[in-house]
């Protein structure tokens, strides 16, 4: 197997200590307890209930060095945006971008609630028509606007400021009052970007669209959501290959001189290509399950990742055609990194405590 060294980053593989039992149960997944049983703690992140990004976020952006840990010592963010923006076939230049993304936003009994963006099933043609509705809207404030894909636009301009904004999914099914946009340096809440996000409501509020959604018993897309700003810096790849989904680590690796590719859907598909140095595979069943406590869905993604991932890793481990594989298991909060060797499965008095599924 040409894969000598892989690094497998798995967002939302970690379920609270609330949550384990019910996540685990009934799991049978032999290879990854013997992985884990024999790994070695390379690193464990504990994070913080309000954090404004998400630890799979924040871990990319510091292994890349687009945020070095003096920075994360100040702030929670990953200035991700531009980087995103470089993966959709953006021109970030050196200006501050950040990412908008149309959402729903839920009316609750006394507050409001976002739904998960990658849940509302928007066709590229409908996210068209809504930037073509929400471009004036936008341009009037006096930004610069770049919109190389549907659902996600970057914005760049002195109007903003400088923003701190929410992940989407660190907000999602949250009451969103303490995760909308502020002024970072202040703190205070942006005035700018309320008066943008409240006219374009206004402009997509009872549209024939979100009115023909609402007929096919979709959520209504009748808000948008501001994420990531910040400003390219030069970053560099500890990976040699990348391979991920996402387009803030592809973006990553792209500025860093790196041609990201899709992951593909098993160890054994992966081993046809050759490859020297670390390999980073990027791998996402996880995240709507773990965000809908969606535990049946959640467990049947780990098995479906024991069979595809775990158990050929393991043998490569065995007979020496992987010499190393390590795992970054992320969570709400916190994450874990963890490494194993060929010989590290001969050490079997060595037993990884089991709360580092637990956060």
């Amino acid at each position: 197997m040409p894969v000598h060294d892989l690094h497998l980053l798995l967002p939302f593989a970690l379920p609270s200590a609330a949550d384990a039992a019910t996540a685990l149960h009934g799991l049978e997944s032999a290879a990854l307890d013997r992985l884990l049983a024999r790994a070695t703690l390379e690193e464990r992140v504990i994070g913080e209930d309000f954090q404004r990004t998400r630890p799979h976020e924040r871990w990319i952006a510091r292994r890349f060095g687009a945020v070095t840990p003096a920075d994360q010592r100040y702030s929670d963010d990953a200035p991700l945006a531009p980087f995103m923006l470089l993966a959709d076939g953006g021109t970030p230049g050196d200006a501050l971008w950040a990412c908008i993304e149309p959402v729903h936003v839920r009316i609750a009994h006394d507050h409001l609630v976002l739904i998960d963006p990658d849940t509302l099933g928007v066709h590229t043609e409908e996210a068209r028509k809504l930037l073509e509705i929400a471009r004036p809207v936008i341009e009037d404030l006096g930004v610069t606007l770049q919109a190389p894909t549907p659902l996600r636009w970057y914005v760049s301009g002195e109007p903003l400021g400088a923003l701190a904004g929410a992940s989407p999914l660190r907000a999602t099914g949250r009451n969103i009052e303490i995760w909308l946009p502020h002024e970072a340096r202040t703190g205070e809440r942006s005035r700018a970007w309320m008066k943008l996000q409240n006219e374009v409501q206004m402009a997509w509020f009872e549209h024939p669209l979100n009115l023909e959604r609402e007929s096919r018993g979709l959520p209504a897309i009748n808000s948008i959501w501001l994420h990531g700003q910040g400003a390219m810096r030069p970053v560099q790849s500890p990976f040699a290959r990348v391979m991920s989904a996402a387009a803030a680590t592809r973006g990553l690796a792209l500025a860093a001189g790196v041609k990201p590719s899709l992951p593909p859907e098993s160890l054994a598909a992966l081993a046809q290509d050759d490859a020297q140095g670390t390999t980073l595979v990027e791998l996402d069943p996880f995240s709507a399950p773990f965000i809908e406590q969606d535990w049946a869905r959640w467990n049947a993604s780990l098995k479906a990742l024991e069979a595809a991932w775990f158990a050929p890793a393991l043998d490569a481990l065995t007979n020496g055609a992987l010499s190393r594989l390590s795992l970054t298991l992320c969570g709400d909060t916190g994450s874990v990194t963890l490494s194993v060797t060929r010989s590290d499965l001969r050490k079997f008095w060595r037993r990884l405590v089991a709360a580092l599924f637990i956060e």
